[in-house]
């Protein structure tokens, strides 16, 4: 390991001018207690002048429209989940490495050269983490590069709100007076009952993990495969379909293939799906809405189902499985119950969760110096899970992280996958 990062105190960013105070509520999608756990993120920048200062200024002038981002989770008086608008602000450290982002290999997938709790932030002593929104960190690099690493409660927002608001905090570090995609909260649009049928409180506990370790890895694919094989889709199928498709079908298939499970055992995707479309009627045309506004779809399967299907049949499941969603979305938007599986179903080896990163707003996050060389997206959770993002430059594929497989299956996984993309 390099040596360690040097971190300066953490001080709470106020808003630079005036906020409403009071309580706004969180919307049951908000309270759904899958969501109950924080986002950490690293976004690698290879250069910058003074970005500490210019990040923490910009964040104090965002934090006026996202005035909730500056309060504090707390409990209604019914028990529910709420945003106190308390106008406390976000923990924020400064901090510098002696290294440069190249002695550490640009921090590009775990494990790191550099223990990633020097590049998050913390709160000070004695204060409850589970209350805050968002807390950040900058740390400066020798060789004039930075890397931002964040912390962000899901319960707050999803991955578009993230996406969202760290793109506001890059236009006010260039000059913009507002966002130039204003926020609104419009928490209470959204139908106040639970897909799960289970509400959020702060006393919901998570599930336990497995017992088993899963490696990270990452890999890089070529575009030209994934388009290939998406024309060829609709050639033959007479169907469209998107490269997460054609993603999702490969690595569902290669990791079922590489784990090999009893042939009758089940086997399942899991993957969020951005629902504001699903609710134009309940929230703002223009757009701007923060608040976790996504639903899961999971598609449960045989693993020799899987295994041995064409890659075309598995792309046909999860295509009719989203566009199921939207009718499981009608009827739960009309009140009627809908179960899916528990977070308790989802530790087990044969379920593998995705999710795609690269059109939520982390690419345009740009504070004066450009876009992010890379984002990494941290993930401690027991979970089987691949996340597919930008490939750094000058590369212009696809980067999938996993930690998906434990060690004894990881060799067999990558060959799968590299025999599959060399087919197209």
């Amino acid at each position: 390991m390099i040596s360690p990062v040097t971190k300066m105190a953490p001080v709470l960013v106020s808003p630079s001018g005036p906020t409403p105070s009071g309580h706004l509520p969180l919307s049951c999608l908000d309270r759904v207690p899958v969501m109950r756990y924080f986002v950490e993120m690293f976004h690698v920048y290879n250069h910058g002048h003074e970005p500490a200062e210019a990040v923490r200024s910009a964040l104090a002038k965002a934090l006026v429209p996202y005035y909730p981002v500056a309060g504090r989770i707390s409990n209604s008086d019914d028990g529910k989940l709420q945003v106190s608008c308390t106008g406390e602000g976000v923990w924020f450290v400064a901090a510098s490495a002696a290294c440069s982002l190249k002695d550490v290999e640009y921090m590009e997938s775990e494990p790191f050269g550099i223990s990633k709790e020097q590049l998050l932030p913390l709160p000070p002593p004695g204060v409850a983490q589970d209350d805050l929104i968002f807390l950040l960190q900058i740390t400066e690099f020798e060789c004039g590069g930075f890397v931002i690493g964040y912390i962000a409660n899901h319960v707050f927002f999803d991955a578009i709100g993230v996406g969202q608001f760290i793109v506001a905090i890059g236009e006010m570090a260039k000059g913009l007076e507002t966002p130039t995609t204003k926020p609104v909260w419009c928490r209470e649009a959204i139908p106040n009952t639970f897909p799960l049928g289970i509400e959020l409180t702060h006393s919901t506990a998570a599930a336990p993990p497995p017992p088993s370790r899963l490696e990270h890895h990452k890999m890089d694919l070529p575009l030209d495969g994934v388009n290939l094989l998406t024309n060829q889709y609709t050639k033959e199928t007479g169907r469209r379909c998107s490269s997460f498709d054609v993603l999702a079908a490969m690595l569902w298939q290669c990791r079922t293939r590489a784990i090999d499970l009893p042939p009758h055992a089940d086997v399942s995707l899991d993957f969020p799906t951005n629902v504001r479309q699903k609710l134009r009627e309940e929230l703002p045309a223009e757009g701007g809405y923060y608040g976790n506004c996504i639903c899961e779809v999971v598609i449960e399967q045989t693993g020799a189902y899987i295994a041995n299907a064409s890659l075309l049949e598995v792309i046909t499941l999860i295509k009719d499985a989203k566009e199921n969603l939207s009718t499981k979305f009608s009827r739960w938007l009309k009140g009627e119950p809908h179960v899916d599986k528990s977070p308790q179903q989802l530790v087990a080896y044969g379920s593998l969760c995705l999710t795609d990163l690269r059109r939520v707003g982390f690419y345009e996050a740009d504070y004066g110096w450009g876009a992010p060389d890379h984002v990494v997206p941290l993930f401690d959770y027991p979970i089987a899970l691949c996340t597919i993002l930008n490939s750094p430059p000058p590369m212009k594929g696809v980067r999938v992280l996993t930690q998906c497989v434990a060690k004894e299956h990881l060799q067999a996984f990558c060959d799968k996958m590299n025999k599959l993309a060399s087919l197209y």
